[in-house]
This record gives C-alpha cells, structure tokens and sequence, in this order.
C-alpha cells in the first residue's frame, strides 16, 4: 500500500523540508461534534498546499482515553473514533500525496495507556506484568525517588501492594524496552504504518525508554543517568532505521538533552534521521543567543552529516507571539505561570521576524498549526483545563491547553468556522485571527508565511555564512542566491548591496533602513 514518491520530490525532500504540525484534535471539525477530525482535515487540505508545506505531522490520532491529548495510546493500529477511521487515515495519507505533501505520525514508545490491552491483562496479574515497571516497594514508599515529568512520584500503588513505574501521568504506564516483545511490537506498528503510505514517524520522549535494570534512585551528576539517554537506546534505534530504510521512511525523534555531542550520536547515519532543535526553541528574542544557538546547532550536526531542524512553537509550548511578547522571551518549562503579562503587537513583530529568521536557516523548519495565522497563547478558564500537567502541579502550572485552542477558519461564521461548539473555548477574538480575512489580506502572517515558504527555495542548499554587521543584528548569506538580515537592536541599520528585496516581516522605515524587531530576505 506504499505510495510512489511524487515527481516534483526528491529522495532526501527531509532535509531542507517546511513541515506542518497538525494537531487533530484542534484543527478543524468536519462533523460538527467540536472535536477537530480527519474529515477536517481532508477538507483543509487545499489551504495546507497552498501553505506550500511538504509534510503533515500528526500527534497521535489513535484509539486513546485523552488523559494526555492522545500521548496515552490504546491501540496502534486504530484510529479513534472521535478523529475518523482508519479507511479514512488511508485516504488522507493518500489526498495529501496528490498534493505532494507527505504524511508524518507519532509513536509514542515510552509508554501506552492503562486501556491498553497489554496493561488491563497485567492489572490481572498475567505474564503481561513483565512488559512493564511492577516492583514492590519499599514499606509505604515507592520503589524509588524517581519523579514524574508531569510533577510528583514516578510510581502509583496497586491494590495488591505492588507499584508500576510511569514518567509521566499514572494512566500512562512505562513499557519495560528490556523484553523483545515490546521491541518486536514496536517493529511491527512502524511496519504497519509504512506499509499505508506514511514517509515517516515522529518519535515521542526517545530518549526515556531504556531504563537501569537495578531501578537504583537518582543521584544528580551521576553518569549513566538511571532512565535519560542511556546506550541501550541506540540498538534500538538501529533496528528501527533498518525498517525506514526499507521503505524510505524517515524518522524525527523528541530528544532534550543539553549534551550536543550526546544528542549527535541520535543522528548518526544508521539511526534517526533528524532530531528536534529545542535549543532554539527555548532561546530569548536576543541576537547573541540566537546566534549562538544557531552555531550550535550546525555544528553539532555537522559530524554526523545530519541536517538541524527548527522550531519555534509545538503542542507543549507557549505559541510565539505570546512568548515573545513577554519580559522573560525565553521558554523553559519550570517557569510557566499564570498571570504573565504579554505585549502582543511587540509579539507579533517579533514572531514574523523569527518566522522569515527559521525559513532562512540550512535545514528542516517545523511549523505548529496556527503559528502562521498569528495565535497568540489562549488562558483557559480553570474549569475547562484538561491538560495533566495543570493537575499534577497542584493547580500552579497553566498547562499546555492554551497553545491547543481550536483554529479560526472563517470570520463570519459560528466557533470562527472550526465547526460545533470547540472542546476548548475560543476568545471573543478569534475571528479576528480567522484564516479566510487573513487570505486576502498582503500584510497578514498568513501571507507572510505563504510569501516566505514559496521564496524559500531561494536560498538553495549552500551553507550559512554570517556577514558583518552591528550589535544587535544577525546579517547572513546562504550560498551565493540570497541574505537574510534580522534587526533585534533599537536603530533602524542599512541593508546590504542587493538586487532585489524578497521578502520582509515589516515595512522598512521611510530612509529604506531596516527598524528594530524586523526580517528582511534579499537577493544578493
């Protein structure tokens, strides 16, 4: 059931691709339930190709609870019923490809859900307890210190006295990747979804799955690390490779871990193809960390031929225009809060920069649904808040939803054309953020992005080279085709000798300078 590769593709499309991140559940709602769907979706597609983007990266779409927006899977080889089916998931892989856009899907290999077959059966005390984490504890104490990534104990108490690891919410249970049948399952669902079309996977928390067998307690600075980055991962990620290659998939992988000759060794030929830049992710709107972050970045990739990928925005982070236009524009997860004040219009400016800033950059750019309308982050009533890490805080952390409010298609029309009443509330302005004004509107993000991703291919291949230019600017050249200059000082500075202006974020002041917080792309 694999498709042919579309002509105007090319066999390494992955490495310098403008991936889109469509997060089901709050894209578009094709029957009118408030639930976005893969109906919505089908429906989308035109606006996605005129997007120009050259893949759909999907969260999880699988059977599921929703106790984590779908990372607490059920079944792999299902769809769930709130999103579609799978004959359904078949033909939009297949619409898309028409298209020439291609389809990307989620694996989430640290953890299933406690629906899943395999843990009901464990719960019962069958041989299916050793695909887990079950241990006894330590009086009333859990087997260990380890804590969750959502807040509190990594381990939950069954009745029966016994206590099961999870590293993130308690419906979320750890598979034990020391027994072949979790590897050989995990083989066969990669399998499963090459074989219906996909070009590739995206693989969740990969760097958690391989655990010390002893489950010793954490100890700051001590190296191996008892569950992150361990070197078991890497047999596991060469056999995966050796399935992709069979089909030309490829893999991107979820892998935070400060240790850049580390995180590298993910990328090495035989084993994932890309990685998430979340370096540059988390950096402040500052021209000196931006720059260094971009060093970085292509340096530690480098040595093992690997192309960098960026990214300002996802399904677990503040969206850029609030971020942005906030005093702290850096992101980390420990310093989420309610209440931050956030200038949007400073925002904004600042996010259509840094979106012509990524397009620019050698490598794969990755873009979340609704970056390119402009969405700013939404406060969710607290009564309305689902997102796990919001409970497991003890009410101090605003959680994720704020970034997964469902999308503004049309203006004039009831939930801003997303379709029934949404399962998160809408502000009272969405509509002025609506996809079809900012269509026909030349100044809009969405043009923005539009203009950007079709002048993109301009910058060709060639290696980025900085240019001299004041403190305070970023000033580089790709090739010999094109230049990229961003100001995040406050006087207006002369562009460059060029021939033609492409694009830029903001108009130029009335002297032809580039003002502060703006993006210019020149040809040379």
């Amino acid at each position: 059931m694999a498709q042919p590769t579309p002509a105007r593709d090319h066999p390494d499309w992955w490495r310098d691709a403008v991936i889109y991140q469509v997060y089901v559940r709050s894209f578009a709602d094709g029957d009118g339930d408030g639930t976005g769907d893969l109906a919505g979706v089908r429906a989308r597609l035109p606006y996605l190709a005129e997007l120009g983007v050259d893949a759909l990266w999907f969260t999880p779409w699988y059977v599921s609870p929703m106790k984590d927006g779908g990372y607490d899977v059920a079944d792999y080889r299902a769809i769930d019923p709130a999103f579609g089916t799978l004959a359904e998931a078949e033909k939009l892989i297949a619409e898309a490809h028409e298209l020439g856009i291609r389809t990307i899907v989620d694996i989430v290999p640290n953890h299933v859900s406690d629906q899943h077959p395999w843990f009901r059966a464990a719960l019962k005390g069958g041989p299916e307890r050793e695909l887990f984490h079950f241990r006894a504890g330590r009086g009333d104490r859990p087997p260990n210190d380890w804590r969750s990534q959502f807040g509190g104990p990594a381990w939950t108490r069954l009745p029966d006295g016994d206590w099961y690891l999870h590293l993130f919410a308690p419906e979320q249970p750890d598979l034990n990747w020391a027994h072949p049948a979790v590897r050989r399952e995990h083989e066969d669902i990669l399998r499963f979804w090459f074989e219906r079309g996909v070009a590739g996977v995206r693989v969740d928390s990969a760097a958690l799955l391989v655990k010390d067998p002893r489950l010793p307690d954490f100890v700051e600075g001590r190296d191996p690390h008892p569950y992150v980055d361990r070197d078991e991962l890497h047999d596991i990620y060469r056999s995966w490779r050796a399935i992709a290659d069979e089909y030309g998939g490829i893999f991107v992988g979820e892998v935070w871990l400060p240790d850049t000759e580390r995180f590298a060794r993910y990328l090495r030929p035989d084993e994932l193809h890309t990685a998430f830049n979340f370096a540059f992710l988390s950096c402040p709107w500052d021209a000196r960390a931006l720059r260094t972050s971009i060093d970085d970045t292509l340096a530690e990739h480098a040595p093992v031929g690997a192309p960098a990928t960026w990214v300002l925005c996802n399904h677990d982070v503040t969206r850029t225009v609030t971020r942005y236009g906030r005093e702290d524009t850096a992101f980390d997860f420990a310093a989420k809060a309610f209440g931050i004040p956030a200038d949007l219009a400073l925002g904004t400016r600042r996010a259509r920069a840094a979106a012509l800033l990524s397009l620019a950059l050698p490598g794969a750019v990755y873009v979340y649904q609704g970056e390119e309308l402009g969405l700013p982050e939404v406060d969710i009533p607290l009564d309305r808040i689902e997102d796990p890490m919001h409970f497991r805080s003890g009410g101090t952390d605003p959680g994720r939803d704020g970034c997964r409010v469902p999308l503004p298609w049309a203006a004039g029309e009831p939930y801003a054309g997303f379709g029934g009443e949404p399962w998160l509330p809408q502000p009272a302005d969405w509509a002025s953020y609506a996809a079809d004004r900012q269509a026909v509107n030349p100044g809009s993000m969405l043009s923005l992005y539009r203009t950007a991703i079709r002048v993109r291919p301009l910058f060709g291949e060639g290696p980025l080279t900085w240019l001299p230019a004041p403190e305070g600017v970023l000033a580089f050249r790709r090739g010999e085709g094109a230049l990229c200059l961003v100001n995040l000082a406050d006087p207006p500075v002369d562009l460059p000798a060029h021939t033609e202006l492409l694009v830029s974020s903001a108009p130029l002041d009335t002297e032809g300078r580039l003002p502060k917080d703006t993006a210019v792309w020149l040809r040379a």
